[in-house]
C-alpha cells in the first residue's frame, strides 16, 4: 500500500472567496495562464480532471475533449487558515488549520534584531519587506564590502538571511548556523514567525549576483498532522524537495531534498521504483513554479515549467496503477499576471486517481489529510 502527494508550489486556480481582505481579487494562477499563453496546453494534468475544476470555478473555462483517466476525481479546495504562504498551506493540507495567523512584519523590531546580532556575532543591513532577488541586487554589493548579512522579509510569515556563499565573505555555514540561532531565539521568545530561510548567493557584482540552490529553511515546529498519525501507524513518510523543512522533521522519517523541479521529479520516479515492504507515503513539493517564476512575474517561465511537469507526469502515469493512491494539489497560488511579487490568495485544485468516492467533495485543504487517513487507516476515527 502506498501513496504519492505532490504539491505544485503555487499553482492556485483563482481567488479565495476572501481574497480581497490579502489585496488579491481577481488573482488566477492557472486560468491567467491558460487565458494568456498561445498555445499553452496540460494534456496530462487535464486527464485527472483540471479542466473540470478550472471550469467548476469559472463556467466560460472550456471543457477538453479527451475523456478523464480511469480512476480519477477532482475537486478544488478553498484554505479555512489565514495565511496564504507555504507553512499555512502545507500544515492545513496535511490536517493541522491554523485558528490564528502567523507572524508577519514589515521590519522586525530593533530589540529582536539586536539579539540576533547579539547571539550571532554580526551586524545586519536591510530589514525591510523586499523581493529576495531585488534586495540581492541592491544591497550584495554593500554586502561584500561589509560582511554583514542581509535581513528580509515579505508578505509571508519568514525571516529571511542572504548571505555570499563564499567564506571570505560569508559563507554558507556560517549562514546556516546563524539562521538555527535565529529560529531558536524567535522560539524562546515564543515570535511565531513560520520559517527562518537561509537564502545563500553567489556573484561578485549585480549583475553576476545569483541565488543557489543551498537555500535552507528553519521552520516553526508544526501541530500534530496526518504525518505524525502514519508514522505511528506503521506507515513509512518519505519527504521529497522541501517538505522536512516545512514540518521541521516532524513526521517525516526520510528526506530526500532536491535542487530543482528537475530532481525533484527525478527524485520521485527513483523513490516510486523501489520495493519497499511497508506501505509508504512520499509527500514531495516542486518549488520551481513559486520561488523561480511567481514570485518574479514570469508567466512565461511558469508556463514552461508547467509544461515540463506535465510532460514527466504522462510518462510517470503509465506505470501508475490501483490500488495506489495519487493527489496533485496547492499550498498557494502566486499569480504571475498578478500585481506586487507576493503570493496570491487563491483556492487550489485536487486531482486524484485512486481516491475514496465519498470523500472527493469541495472542501477546506485538510481533505487531503482526510483521504489520506481513509487510504491507509480506513478503521481510525478522523477529527480535527
Amino acid at each position: 500500500m502506498r501513496a504519492l502527494c505532490i504539491v505544485l508550489d503555487s499553482v492556485g486556480c483563482g481567488h479565495a472567496p476572501d481574497a480581497s481582505a490579502f489585496g488579491d481579487d481577481g488573482a488566477n494562477t492557472l486560468g491567467h495562464l491558460f487565458e494568456r499563453i498561445p498555445g499553452f496546453a496540460l494534456p496530462s494534468l487535464a486527464g485527472l480532471g483540471l479542466h473540470e475544476v478550472l471550469h467548476d470555478l469559472d463556467p466560460e473555462f472550456p471543457l477538453p475533449s479527451p475523456p478523464l483517466l480511469p480512476g480519477a476525481q477532482f475537486t478544488h479546495l478553498t484554505e479555512q487558515s489565514t495565511g496564504k504562504d507555504t507553512t499555512t498551506g502545507h500544515w492545513e493540507l496535511m490536517g493541522a488549520p491554523l485558528e490564528a495567523a502567523l507572524a508577519t512584519f514589515e521590519r522586525f523590531p530593533d530589540d529582536l534584531v539586536s539579539a540576533l546580532e547579539q547571539a550571532g556575532n554580526c551586524r545586519f543591513i536591510g530589514n525591510e519587506a523586499a523581493s529576495g532577488t531585488e534586495i540581492i541586487q541592491r544591497l550584495g554589493t554593500e554586502h561584500l564590502a561589509s560582511g554583514k548579512p542581509i535581513l528580509y522579509t515579505s508578505a509571508d510569515s519568514v525571516l529571511q538571511i542572504a548571505a555570499h556563499e563564499d567564506p571570505a565573505v560569508f559563507g554558507l555555514e556560517r549562514l546556516q548556523a546563524l539562521c538555527r540561532t535565529a529560529r531558536r531565539i524567535l522560539d524562546e521568545r515564543e515570535i511565531r514567525i513560520g520559517r527562518v530561510i537561509a537564502r545563500p548567493f553567489v556573484g561578485s557584482s549585480p549583475e553576476t549576483f545569483k541565488r543557489t540552490s543551498n537555500r535552507h529553511d528553519y521552520s516553526l515546529a508544526p501541530p500534530s498532522t496526518i504525518l505524525n498519525r502514519l508514522e505511528a501507524a506503521g506507515v513509512e513518510t518519505v519527504g521529497v524537495g522541501k517538505i522536512s523543512d516545512i514540518f521541521a522533521q516532524s513526521g517525516i522519517a526520510e528526506s530526500h531534498p532536491t535542487t530543482s523541479n528537475a530532481d525533484g521529479m527525478a527524485t520521485i520516479e527513483r523513490l516510486w521504483r523501489e520495493q519497499r515492504s511497508s506501505p509508504h507515503l512520499v509527500f514531495a513539493n516542486l518549488v520551481d513554479f513559486d520561488m523561480l517564476y511567481g514570485h518574479r512575474r514570469d508567466p512565461t517561465g511558469y508556463a514552461q515549467a508547467l509544461i515540463e511537469f506535465d510532460r514527466w507526469l504522462g510518462g510517470f502515469l503509465a506505470d501508475f496503477h490501483a490500488p495506489d493512491l495519487l493527489l496533485i494539489t496547492a499550498d498557494h497560488g502566486n499569480d504571475p499576471h498578478h500585481t506586487g511579487t507576493d503570493h496570491t490568495r487563491e483556492q487550489v485544485p485536487l486531482l486524484t486517481l485512486n481516491a475514496p468516492d465519498d470523500l472527493l467533495t469541495a472542501s477546506d485543504f485538510g481533505l487531503v489529510a482526510r483521504i489520506l487517513e481513509d487510504f491507509f487507516t480506513p478503521t481510525a476515527s478522523w477529527t480535527r
